[in-house]
């Protein structure tokens, strides 16, 4: 059974860093991508980017590409997902998301197989 946890959110000011957590079970690590969504207050769920661990190839969503940085420990079977220069348009509930490497789209939710429960961000300004 595929099971992801996502920790790490809580609140900041503007201008500073958070790096969230997404520890994994239950399935063969490198054979998935891990992907980071995040979904606001009345918006839909929107995809930031992934890593397929096999690979290490790494994508990111255009607006937040040279703020968020994901990276991997293999050994641990988690995910991170590093944000800096937070604003407040970042505040939202953020979720990693597992996709079978044999089938993803890194930004779509429909090719999720396995979400972690989400942990809140908040950004004062």
């Amino acid at each position: 059974e595929v099971q992801l946890q996502a920790s790490g959110g809580g609140l900041v000011q503007a201008g500073e860093s958070l790096r969230l957590s997404c520890a994994t079970s239950g399935f063969s690590f490198s054979d998935y991508v891990i992907a980071w969504f995040r979904q606001a207050p009345g918006k839909e769920r929107e995809g930031l980017g992934c890593i397929s661990i096999g690979t290490g190839v790494v994508g990111y969503l255009h607006s937040v590409a040279g703020r968020f940085t994901i990276s991997s420990d293999n050994a641990k079977s988690t995910v991170y997902l590093q944000m800096n220069s937070l604003s407040p348009e970042d505040t939202a509930i953020y979720y990693c998301a597992a996709m079978p490497l044999s089938n993803y789209e890194c930004y779509k939710p429909a090719f999720v197989t396995g979400w972690g429960q989400g942990t809140q961000v908040t950004v004062s300004s």
